[in-house]
């Protein structure tokens, strides 16, 4: 048919439009932040593009449903704009009729969301998780890349070596800056080693020297060393194991039902649900005044796109401390939106009716 090949075509275009121009802002900002945290040390340099994309892959199911809403209020608010909607309207077309071609076009992109929200996102989830713990778990010195300072953990010893092997054990000119109890320490050697005792990981420096001070009464030492050992470590390396509710898959949250795995569950179903209670809002906030050239419409839709999608977090964490069932909370929340939705629409489209309608002579 004429009217739903013809909406369906203007609403891909947007689609398509609105998503890449969403994309390029986000992972940009992403890449941004990512840089800033391989700088810091949190994150190992070479896994700035892997973490990248698996950043893209968390955020993306909900780029997308913003991109479908933000494609169905701009379309459909041009229509109006352009008096594109009078001719709908005065051949009978009602705006409740807009509703089928919407979905015929999003239902594909909300199979993908739904997709990405219950598989794809646990995944990309525990990569990260993999990533980052393999990363801390990673010995100070082998963090130590020749000829920069390096922070451990705890941030209470800075790390330096000038030249270190190629399998990153042995280390020459090392200088470590260090606090503990309000005493400050520079050890200085001409080699360093990494032994493992135990569960406890130690560097055997020769050949320095350790200078102590205690800024509350500025007492100094120096003392010469042929052999020191440094903890670097106290635990050993061991397999990471992710069970934050966040990076279990779907299948792993419906087997173990307590309050944080249906928290976690309720919010990726919920994030499916609002996407599609968003189409029809999105139908129903797209209607404006075509004398008016204003956007108001658009501003009151990204409000309550942010609202929406800030109570569907909220009531992950309802479900997760045990104040509401997960039931009810899906019920009353995603209920309640697409009861708001169905009646905005019938106000609409009855508005719509009584405008387009002859009027009976007196």
């Amino acid at each position: 048919m004429l009217f739903d090949s013809t909406v369906r075509r203007e609403l891909a275009r947007s689609f398509g439009a609105t998503l890449v121009v969403i994309l390029t802002i986000v992972i940009t900002m992403m890449l941004i932040r990512t840089l800033g945290q391989a700088a810091g040390g949190k994150i190992a340099p070479e896994d700035v593009v892997l973490l990248l994309g698996y950043f893209a892959l968390q955020h993306v199911a909900n780029m997308m449903s913003l991109s479908l809403f933000v494609a169905v209020v701009v379309t459909l608010g041009r229509m109006y704009r352009d008096s594109e909607m009078a001719i709908w309207f005065s051949s009978g077309i009602g705006l409740g009729r807009f509703v089928r071609p919407v979905f015929r076009m999003a239902w594909p992109v909300l199979l993908v969301v739904a997709a990405l929200l219950l598989f794809v996102l646990p995944w990309s989830n525990r990569s990260i998780a993999e990533l980052r713990q393999r990363f801390e778990q990673r010995s100070d010195m082998s963090r130590v890349a020749p000829g920069v300072f390096q922070t451990s953990r705890d941030g209470s010893r800075v790390f330096f070596v000038d030249r270190a092997s190629r399998e990153g054990v042995d280390a020459h000119n090392v200088f470590i800056l260090a606090q503990h109890q309000g005493i400050e320490s520079v050890t200085s050697a001409r080699n360093g080693k990494l032994e493992l005792k135990g569960n406890d990981q130690m560097l055997v420096l020769e050949h320095g020297q350790r200078t102590e001070i205690d800024p509350r009464n500025d007492r100094r030492s120096l003392a010469s060393f042929d052999d020191y050992r440094v903890l670097v470590d106290d635990r050993a390396a061991r397999d990471v194991q992710t069970r934050l509710p966040k990076a279990l898959y779907t299948p792993e949250l419906l087997r173990d039902p307590n309050r944080g795995n249906q928290g976690e569950l309720a919010w990726r179903v919920g994030l499916v649900l609002a996407a599609a209670n968003l189409l029809l809002l999105g139908v129903g906030l797209s209607a404006t005044n075509p004398r008016r050239a204003s956007n108001w419409n658009l501003l009151f839709a990204l409000l309550g796109f942010i609202v929406y999608f800030n109570l569907v977090n909220l009531s992950q964490v309802w479900i997760a401390s045990g104040r509401f069932g997960m039931g009810p909370t899906l019920l009353g929340l995603h209920g309640g939106a697409l009861a708001l939705a169905m009646a905005l629409l019938w106000w609409r489209d009855q508005g719509t009716v009584r405008r387009w309608l002859p009027r009976r002579a007196a």
